[in-house]
């Protein structure tokens, strides 16, 4: 984590906004990356609002209410880079593989998206050339970057849920998800149930073991510890609920990372392989000269 003096500017991320995305700065050498796929509802102007009542995008379906800023107060109070997509998630999924079938959503939760119902190869071309291949690849450039100051870093994917599902109440005040990299995952879940006034998941509402998804792309294949953290919409729905669930996180992060003993396999490359894997992934094998 950063210095307590601040120093060391020459090893933060540079600030940059594009169509795609936005990194906001922080240490390169902190050993955290903080990621938000579904960050805002923002629709490129040519596309209107996919021929949707405006008020659908104000929903679920068009990105995780809450999750920006709770990923930007995180990387504050952390010291962290964060990169964040300005895109809504009914315009392309990047937290999906580019053989998903939800990938471009045609019906999202009740919802027929018309501007997506009659989607032909060059729109599906654009819009991965335009909005989803730039945030992967600053992902991966950034991944870079960290390594390159000297920490491979852990990556911190935040997201939200409804507070309800067809009618149905959640019991989860969070959750964290994931595959078979357990480095960084299972201790951040004991640091937030240490709390006993929240309910965490472990898998749940949502399963962390999808091939192609964005943790599967940059922390899965590439030997990256990495975990996603589900946070219900109605507690974060708020600045209050935001401020408070960012130093929920970033209090449980920092306790992991005091762990000395995780410390040198959480910032190493080792390949766990995903349960999703068709030819039996063997266990994790360490990466020569990484770490």
């Amino acid at each position: 984590m950063p210095d307590s003096d601040g120093h060391g500017g020459l090893l933060l991320a540079d600030p940059l906004v594009t169509d795609s995305y936005e990194v906001v700065p922080g240490r390169l050498d902190a050993g955290l990356l903080v990621m938000c796929d579904h960050a805002t509802n923002a629709l490129p102007p040519e596309y209107g609002t996919l021929g949707l009542p405006a008020g659908e995008l104000e929903r679920h379906i068009a990105y995780d209410i809450g999750a920006a800023a709770v990923t930007r107060h995180v990387a504050r109070l952390l010291g962290s880079p964060a990169i964040l997509t300005r895109f809504s998630r009914l315009l392309i999924d990047p937290n999906r593989g580019l053989d998903d079938p939800t990938l471009i959503m045609r019906i999202s939760d009740g919802a027929v998206v018309p501007g997506n119902r009659h989607l032909d190869t060059a729109e599906r071309d654009r819009r991965v050339r335009q909005y989803y291949e730039p945030y992967h690849q600053r992902v991966d450039s950034l991944i870079e970057d960290c390594v390159g100051a000297g920490v491979p870093p852990v990556l911190l994917s935040i997201h939200s849920f409804t507070d309800k599902w067809k009618g149905v109440p959640r019991p989860w005040h969070g959750a964290i998800l994931w595959d078979r990299d357990y480095r960084f995952s299972v201790p951040l879940l004991d640091a937030l149930r240490a709390d006993p006034e929240i309910v965490v998941g472990e898998n749940e509402p949502y399963d962390g073991k999808l091939a192609g998804d964005c943790m599967w792309q940059h922390g899965t294949r590439r030997g990256i510890a990495h975990t996603i953290i589900e946070i219900r919409q109605d507690l974060i729905g708020n600045e209050e609920g935001q401020l408070a669930w960012a130093a929920r996180l970033a209090e449980a992060v920092q306790a992991v990372f005091a762990r000395a003993e995780l410390r040198e396999a959480m910032h190493a490359v080792q390949y766990f392989g995903s349960h999703t894997d068709t030819d039996g992934a063997p266990p994790y094998t360490v990466h020569e000269g990484t770490g």
